[in-house]
């Protein structure tokens, strides 16, 4: 039977824990030849640097074959609906990792493909981000229980899915964001339902310095996502105060480090020069990208 990735939920925290290990050993020992013979299509909507990059590498270091396809070679939902192309996809490659604007269309393509989709990016979600910044953060602190992750900025696809992979690892969750920009009730609910243990927290509030108390992890990501440029002048306003800087860093733990999934908007939501920081492991975190995606293959493929 198929399993997709949509949603980090997607994976047990059981699991969640094999995908990290067996990427540790990737990163080790990048060749291999468990995707021999097997086809991947990349179904872009988006653009991408790290995420096509990243899988397309991985994929070629596990011996498989990727296919690109750009939004004017498919036009998902215009050209075709995407019933057909999902269907019709499923008769060639083995996979599809899809990059979408909306997650109705990853919802659309899981239901009528009969293999595999993984969740490249979505309006709702960013789950694979989510695997190489556990990844990231096991390779500073192998004992996630305990530790705390502080997120300064919009409850956005990239909050959404650390709010909800954290807490089954034993890991608390504070996001520091205005008010109208906050994680919707119910992720924050669920995020609740899955914490390992009573001691993990999940909060929001409004305050960066009051989310970085005696936070291990520092994450921070731009103001206005992909598909919200025209938002883009509003939410410099409205997100005055909440740019990471050296201050900001001090205030959290003293070991803690910093995090950023990239492209950065230096001047916004960080000072400039912040991804060079001594805390700061955002190039690694982009690096884990290539890891943590050939473990998730290898864990839905093989």
């Amino acid at each position: 039977m198929k399993r997709d990735f949509l949603s980090i939920t997607d994976v047990s925290p059981t699991e969640t824990h094999q995908i990290i290990q067996r990427a540790k050993i990737l990163k080790e020992h990048p060749g291999n030849l468990s995707l021999a013979g097997k086809t991947i299509a990349l179904l872009f909507e988006k653009p991408s640097l790290r995420t096509k990059v990243s899988f397309q590498v991985g994929i070629h270091q596990l011996n498989g074959y990727s296919l690109y396809l750009s939004p004017d070679e498919v036009g998902l939902g215009s050209r075709e609906p995407v019933s057909d192309v999902a269907k019709v996809l499923s008769g060639y490659v083995d996979c599809i990792i899809a990059r979408v604007f909306s997650h109705q269309t990853l919802l659309d393509l899981a239901k009528y493909a009969s293999v595999p989709i993984i969740n490249a990016l979505s309006d709702h979600e960013h789950p694979c981000q989510t695997i190489a910044d556990i990844l990231t953060i096991s390779e500073h602190n192998p004992e996630l229980q305990g530790l705390k992750l502080a997120f300064i900025g919009d409850g956005n696809n990239v909050s959404r899915s650390l709010c909800l992979g954290l807490p089954g690892l034993g890991m608390s969750f504070s996001i520091a964001t205005p008010k109208s920009y906050q994680l919707d009730l119910d992720t924050m609910h669920e995020a609740s339902t899955q914490a390992s243990s009573p001691h993990v927290i999940i909060e929001s509030v409004l305050s960066p310095e009051e989310a970085v108390i005696n936070a291990d992890i520092v994450y921070t990501d731009v103001w206005a996502s992909m598909g919200q440029e025209e938002e883009s002048s509003n939410r410099k306003i409205d997100f005055q105060g909440y740019t990471v800087g050296p201050e900001l860093i001090s205030q959290a733990n003293a070991d803690a480090i910093f995090m950023h999934d990239m492209p950065a908007h230096y001047g916004e939501e960080v000072e400039s020069g912040m991804l060079d920081h001594p805390q700061s492991v955002a190039y690694q975190q982009a690096h884990n990208r290539l890891h943590g995606q050939k473990a998730l293959l290898e864990f839905l493929l093989c």
